[in-house]
């Protein structure tokens, strides 16, 4: 019998394992150690779970199975004598239990004196069963595999993974491969079923000679190695993602991702869209000369980028991209005038309804003198005021739509839509952009497809921009406005929270405003983060005399909105907010910024919320309050922080830390995301599949569709999201 035990030392998060009934515990499961739910699976009441776990993992077809590769591999094939085995070292050794009894030490404990020939070695199991306790008596030969470590009575291992076998048992001819899984999907019934995938997935050549990089194995042999390596390999070559196996695989990914994009940007062209042209004297230029601020050179660069697209018959599909506070919102307000000005409607969507009505103020303080008209569209609005909305957008009185995913939903139909703006497009989710895009692409037959414009105040480094926007066109305003004042960033540790305190009653003395962010709205258990409405408590006690409102995402739409014009208009001095602030809030005053355990942000937010600040001719200050002690990441984000202010450096400083999986919102967004490569590092088989996409889909049509939904299958729709 085999167990393998939650072992809280060796803990990996995507491995799950059901080490009690009654709780769920973490750990690395081996083929040694299957479960004995892996071995009643093949009853057919039993085969649903694992079935429903692989489905949720996306495991559906043979293929995705055959690529789903493993997070590590275990070394079986070999057993140490225990006087070998080396204290910090996982080694699998093997001896007869020469003692067993449970002891209480705070704990019952099942303790288990293993022997050989060479030496002894104490098992420790922190929690057993009955039936373990009994298998596992005086005189059972057991072969264990786990860590060595040095306890308060010589050699340990804690929960190693174990098994009774009999003298002489053959050992595995190759490594033992460990999946990423669930707690539904034991390890052996995974390992199961990749191998007779392997020996079923059509894993022919599908790319013709010469197109992949020379020197490369096939794909059946880079699979066969990864999956199934072969004696003598060693795990560390394994994981090493430069080894050849590695090397095609990431070569084949990169390379259906440039192709379904590339295919993308040709079913694109292949559609028609409204010719939107600039009229002299027109909605543009009468916009343009009534602004009271000149454009910066890189705004105006970009606008004519945008009109030179609007002009053509082709959909535009552009990602405008700028540090914060740069002016993305007026060029997106230029642009909309360049449409309304051609007779066309034009909508614009954010993820919050926060951000929604900050562009919607500015854009119908603009716009509105002009005779544009306008429509505001919400999840909050209800009733009559969203049903005369619907109906203005409907007959094509409204020429401005702004407002969150409610301009999406089924009941809006436009009258003639001629551009989408989609402000922080990588916040919404995978359905809500694809619904977007079905929004857009949805009418009478022959109808012209709308321009669309997407824009983010996070800058994409440019190996990502090279890797996931093969498909747009990309405009960025690298130039901040005149009078932006830099913002000084200054940290803190949390035990000199009364001295930033100080200085908040000092910048309010002087007539100013100050944020102060926290990560939490409510106590958490399991977080120890101080929470807003505490936090807000504390500092309304601290300030006497003076309005400290609360901003957070569980309120009210209305409440929100209340509280945001109380401190826009200055009649309070101090806002507790939560990261709904992050984007769009614009408030001149505010000249102090403080964020409550900067250590659990990303650069990028930390970056954002810092941008809520310096907007206008008054020096600011952003503190960033940090508990001890700091992580290895938390203090290169921190030291990022302090040392720019270029949110191109931080976005690159941000990649290095996260990774482009999470840099990009993949958790949030359900995207498939690159697995095997990366764009920062892999940049020369990026730069291959680059050029090798469009020849491909000219010269090779059929093996380019087929190399896609090998790789892909329905999932390559997401990737246009």
């Amino acid at each position: 019998m085999g167990c393998r035990l939650y072992r809280p030392d060796r803990v990996r998060g995507a491995e799950l394992f059901h080490a009690r009934p009654d709780r769920l515990r973490r750990a690395p499961v081996s083929s040694a150690s299957a479960p004995s739910t892996a071995r009643r699976a093949v009853a057919p009441a039993e085969k649903s779970a694992p079935q429903k776990a692989m489905e949720k993992l996306g495991l559906k077809r043979d293929i995705d199975l055959a690529l789903h590769l493993p997070l590590r591999w275990e070394d079986e094939t070999r057993v140490v004598p225990i006087a070998a085995a080396h204290e910090g070292q996982v080694a699998q050794v093997e001896g007869v239990v020469d003692s067993a009894q449970v002891e209480l030490r705070g704990r019952r404990q099942l303790v288990l004196r293993l022997r050989d020939g060479s030496g002894s070695l104490t098992l420790r199991f922190l929690h057993f069963y009955a039936s373990q306790q009994k298998a596992w008596a005086v005189g059972t030969r057991l072969r264990v595999r786990g860590e060595v470590r040095l306890g308060f009575f010589g050699r340990e291992m804690v929960h190693p993974a174990c098994k009774a076998v009999d003298e002489g048992a053959p050992l595995p001819e190759s490594l033992t491969p460990v999946y990423p899984t669930s707690a539904s999907l034991p390890q052996a019934y995974l390992r199961k079923a990749i191998a007779a995938a392997l020996q079923r997935a059509p894993l022919q050549e599908l790319l013709p000679p010469g197109v992949l990089p020379a020197g490369l194995p096939t794909l059946r042999e880079a699979l066969q190695r990864l999956h199934q390596p072969p004696p003598g390999s060693a795990a560390e070559a394994l994981e090493d993602r430069g080894h050849p196996a590695w090397q095609r695989l990431k070569a084949e990914e990169l390379l259906a991702q440039q192709l379904s994009q590339w295919q993308a940007r040709r079913e694109r062209a292949a559609l028609r869209a409204p010719p939107l042209q600039r009229a002299p004297d027109g909605l543009h230029d009468r916009l343009l000369a009534a602004l009271p601020f000149v454009l910066t050179s890189a705004q105006g660069r970009v606008v004519e980028e945008i009109a030179a697209d609007l002009a053509r018959g082709q959909p535009m599909h552009r990602l405008l991209q700028g540090d914060v506070g740069s002016g993305k919102t007026v060029v997106a307000a230029l642009a909309a005038a360049i449409t309304i000005g051609a007779g066309w409607q034009c909508a614009l969507m954010a993820p919050t309804e926060l951000l929604a009505e900050q562009h919607f103020r500015k854009l119908v303080q603009w716009l509105e003198p002009l005779g544009v008209q306008t429509a505001w569209l919400t999840g909050s609005r209800k009733g009559r005021a969203r049903r005369d909305g619907v109906a203005r957008i409907a007959d094509g009185q409204a020429q401005l739509v702004v407002g969150t995913h409610a301009v999406i939903q089924d009941d809006v139909q436009f009258a003639r839509l001629g551009l989408a703006i989609v402000d922080e497009q990588h916040r919404f989710g995978v359905e809500q952009r694809l619904a977007l895009r079905r929004k857009l692409g949805q009418g009478e037959a022959g109808r012209p497809e709308p321009h669309l414009l997407m824009m983010s105040a996070t800058p994409i480094p440019r190996t990502l921009a090279m890797a996931y926007y093969a498909d747009l066109q990309l405009s960025t305003i690298d130039e901040l406005p005149p009078g932006r004042t830099p913002v000084v960033t200054k940290l803190f540790a949390d035990d000199k929270r009364e001295r930033v305190v100080q200085r908040v009653r000092e910048e309010v003395a002087r007539g100013r405003q100050v944020y102060w962010v926290c990560p939490l709205v409510e106590e958490s258990e399991h977080v120890d983060l101080r929470n807003a409405t505490e936090t807000h408590q504390r500092l309304t006690e601290a300030l006497p005399g003076h309005a400290v409102g609360l901003l957070h995402g569980r309120m009210a739409p209305a409440e929100k909105s209340a509280v945001m014009d109380d401190f826009a208009a200055g009649r309070m001095a101090l806002l507790v907010a939560t990261t709904v602030i992050e984007v769009g809030v614009d408030v001149p005053a505010a000249s102090l910024m403080v964020i409550e355990h900067a250590e659990r942000f990303g650069l990028s937010q930390l970056h954002q919320l810092r941008g809520r600040v310096g907007r206008g001719a008054v020096a600011s200050v952003c503190v960033l309050l940090y508990a001890t002690p700091l992580s290895a990441a938390g203090k290169e984000r921190l030291r990022a922080m302090a040392e720019t202010q270029d949110g191109f450096e931080i976005a690159r400083r941000d990649l290095d830390i996260r990774g482009p999986g999470e840099f990009m919102g993949a958790r949030q967004s359900g995207a498939p995301l690159l697995r095997f490569a990366d764009p920062a590092t892999d940049h020369a088989l990026l730069a291959w599949a680059q050029q090798t996409a469009p020849r491909l889909l000219e010269h090779h049509p059929a093996a380019a569709r087929a190399h896609v939904e090998r790789w892909h299958g329905a999932g390559a729709e997401f990737l246009k999201a």
